[in-house]
C-alpha cells in the first residue's frame, strides 16, 4: 500500500517562512529516500504559521529539489481561482516535471470571508463541480475549435483528485470517477460514511477504472510513547488557537497540555484529531495497522505538525518504517 506525505509547511515559533520552506525541501528529500510515494502541499491563506499559500510555486520548488517522488497539491482551493489559471500553472509544472505532478482540489476557501474578498473569488454561487470539469478539460486532449486552451496544460493529463471532509466531495469524486482523499486528520466525523458512498457510487472514468481512497492520518512518532505525546502538544495548541480565532506560528511543545489549552478544549481538539498514531515505533505501527484494517484505504497520507525539525524528520521516518513492517502489510 502506498504511503505519502501531506505538508502544510509549518512555520515554528522562533523561525520564519524562509526556514519553513527549507524544512519542507529537506523533508521532501528525506521522504523520497524513505519510500514515500507523493509529497503534497496545501493552500491556506492569512495564516502566519503556514508557508504554503502560493502552493503551485512551492510545489515547483520542491519538485525541482527532488528526483522521483510525486509532488502535488493537497490541495488547491478551487473557489479561489479561475480554472484556466490553475490548468496553466499545473500544466507548466507537469511540463517541467513530467509524470510527477498531482492536482488535488478542494471546495473550501482556505481562509475566511476577508480572504475570499482579497482574492476576488469565492463570493458568488457555488460552481465547484462545473469548475472541476472545466479545469479537467484544459488538461485533457485539445478539442478542435475550442475558443480557449491551456498552454502549457492541454494534453498533460495531470491526475486530478477530489479532497473533502464531508459527503459532498465523496459524491462528486464518485460521479466523476476521480480518486478521493478524505481530510480525516482534522475532520473525521463523516469518514466511514464518505468512504462507503465513494466506493458504492464510483463510476469508472478515463482517469480511473476503480475507486482509489486516501486516508489522512496524523503521526507523532518518537522513541517513547511519552515523547510522541509531547511532540503532539504543538499541534493540539495550534488547533485550539485556530478554533478560537487566534492562528499563529506552530507553538513549542509543552509538558502539560491541559494547563496550556484547558481540559474542555483538549477534549474537543482530541476528538477532531483522533485519526492519529502517537508514540513509540511499536505503538505507531499498531495504530497505523488498526486504521488500515478498519478503513481499508488504498493509500495513506501522513501529516504531522511538529515544532522541532529533527524530531519531525524522525517521526516521518518511523512512520515509513512502520508502514513497511509486517503488521501494516498484513492489515492492508
Amino acid at each position: 500500500m502506498r504511503h505519502s506525505v501531506l505538508d502544510l509547511a509549518p512555520v515554528p515559533q522562533g523561525a520564519d517562512a524562509a526556514q519553513a520552506i527549507r524544512n519542507s525541501v529537506d523533508l521532501a528529500r528525506h521522504a523520497e529516500g524513505w519510500g514515500y510515494h507523493r509529497y503534497w502541499l496545501a493552500e491556506h491563506h492569512n495564516m502566519p504559521g503556514i508557508a504554503s499559500a502560493a502552493t503551485s510555486v512551492l510545489i515547483g520548488h520542491v519538485a525541482g529539489a527532488t528526483r522521483t517522488i510525486r509532488v502535488g497539491a493537497g490541495g488547491i482551493m478551487l473557489p479561489n481561482h479561475a480554472p484556466l489559471a490553475i490548468a496553466e500553472q499545473f500544466g507548466t509544472l507537469a511540463t517541467i516535471h513530467p509524470g510527477r505532478i498531482d492536482l488535488g482540489l478542494g471546495r473550501a476557501p482556505g481562509g475566511d470571508l476577508a480572504v475570499a474578498r482579497a482574492l476576488r473569488r469565492g463570493l458568488g454561487e457555488d460552481r465547484f463541480p462545473e469548475d472541476v470539469v472545466e479545469l479537467m478539460s484544459y488538461l485533457g486532449e485539445a478539442e478542435p475549435g475550442a475558443p480557449v486552451a491551456a498552454h502549457p496544460g492541454q494534453g498533460t493529463k495531470v491526475p486530478v483528485w477530489i479532497l473533502g471532509s464531508s459527503l459532498y466531495g465523496a459524491q462528486l469524486a464518485a460521479h466523476l470517477g476521480l480518486p478521493y482523499a478524505f481530510a480525516s486528520h482534522f475532520a473525521p466525523d463523516a469518514l466511514e460514511q464518505a468512504a462507503a458512498i465513494y466506493r458504492d457510487r464510483f463510476q469508472p472514468s478515463a482517469q480511473l477504472d476503480r475507486p482509489h481512497f486516501m486516508l489522512a492520518v496524523n503521526v507523532f512518532a518518537a522513541a517513547t510513547d511519552a515523547e510522541g505525546a509531547f511532540l503532539r502538544t504543538s499541534m493540539q495548541q495550534a488547533f485550539a488557537r485556530l478554533r478560537t480565532g487566534r492562528p499563529g506560528k506552530l507553538p513549542r511543545p509543552v509538558e502539560d497540555i491541559d494547563a496550556a489549552i484547558g481540559p474542555e478544549m483538549r477534549r474537543m481538539v482530541d476528538h477532531a484529531l483522533r485519526v492519529s498514531a502517537v508514540g513509540s515505533p511499536e505503538t505507531v505501527q499498531c495504530a497505523l495497522a488498526a486504521l488500515v484494517a478498519r478503513h481499508r484505504p488504498d493509500e495513506l497520507i501522513i501529516t504531522g505538525q511538529i515544532h522541532d525539525h529533527a524530531a519531525r524528520l524522525r517521526s516521518f521516518e518511523i512512520a515509513a518504517e512502520a508502514l513497511a513492517g509486517p503488521d501494516a502489510r498484513d492489515a492492508a
